[in-house]
């Protein structure tokens, strides 16, 4: 029965454990910090958002601001010493994220570069720069937040979903790499959460919740020791269920629900 165990160690106490979070000027890594500190932890938070950043830490005392432009490598190694000289880090959360509708018969080049500098590059950069110090120190949890977006190919993302594609495969090869040397990998997907992100949809987001909805589920799923934590699951299931389709049966139906 060990196949039904969690796959990573379960996080439950969260008291003075040292997490940081990129991209927790709004949206589910501002409420996700938010939690965490409710719960107990050292947060440091970082976007790109001063004001919305010190506002945060003026409204949790102890927590930690960090500006930060996850696209730009040599910013995320010098924000990424500058963590670590505070001493152990038990946590890092990648939700630094960029959407902007795009369909095949509009594509534009620049704007699908920014998905990936932003949406996956930077968790790249952010790796690049802790995976080794982390392995050394022993113990610690990665976890990046990717998206049903990344399950299949959907209209209206064609820059989007490819970003987090990549970022739930990086997660599951980090995993695979990561765990028996004592490191934890998560992945986190959410469907429609209410945030800058997706204030701009013109289509009906079903099952869409409020991000303190999502960093409760977050929370919930670091305490099973999930490796995949999605969310809303009356929403979710129904998309795992479709990657399980041939690709005519899969194409008919995603296209007719979505014309």
């Amino acid at each position: 029965m060990g196949w039904l165990s969690s796959l990573n160690p379960r996080q439950t106490d969260w008291r003075g454990k040292r997490i940081w979070i990129i991209g927790a000027s709004s949206g589910i890594g501002r409420a996700t910090a938010s939690a965490l500190h409710a719960a107990g932890a050292q947060v440091i938070v970082s976007a790109r958002q001063q004001d919305a950043l010190q506002e945060f830490a003026a409204q949790h005392a102890g927590a930690q601001a960090l500006v930060l432009d996850a696209s730009d490598r040599l910013a995320v190694q010098a924000a990424a010493q500058q963590v670590l000289a505070l001493g152990r880090l038990d946590c890092v959360l990648y939700c630094a994220g960029y959407y902007q509708a795009m369909r095949g018969f509009a594509l534009d080049l620049e704007l699908g570069l920014r998905h990936m500098q932003v949406n996956y590059f930077g968790a790249l950069y952010l790796l690049d720069a802790l995976l080794q110090p982390l392995l050394k120190q022993g113990g610690a949890h990665i976890s990046l937040v990717g998206s049903v977006a990344g399950y299949r190919g959907l209209p209206n993302s064609l820059a989007y979903g490819p970003s987090k594609a990549a970022l739930i495969h990086l997660a599951e090869t980090l995993y695979l790499d990561l765990h028996d040397r004592g490191m934890g990998v998560s992945i986190i997907n959410p469907g429609f959460v209410q945030t800058p992100l997706t204030a701009g949809n013109d289509f009906a987001m079903p099952a869409l919740l409020t991000p303190q909805q999502a960093a409760q589920a977050i929370l919930k799923g670091w305490a099973s020791g999930a490796f995949e934590i999605h969310f809303p699951k009356r929403f979710t299931l129904g998309l795992k269920f479709l990657r399980l389709l041939p690709y005519r049966a899969y194409f008919a139906l995603v296209g007719r629900a979505t014309r």
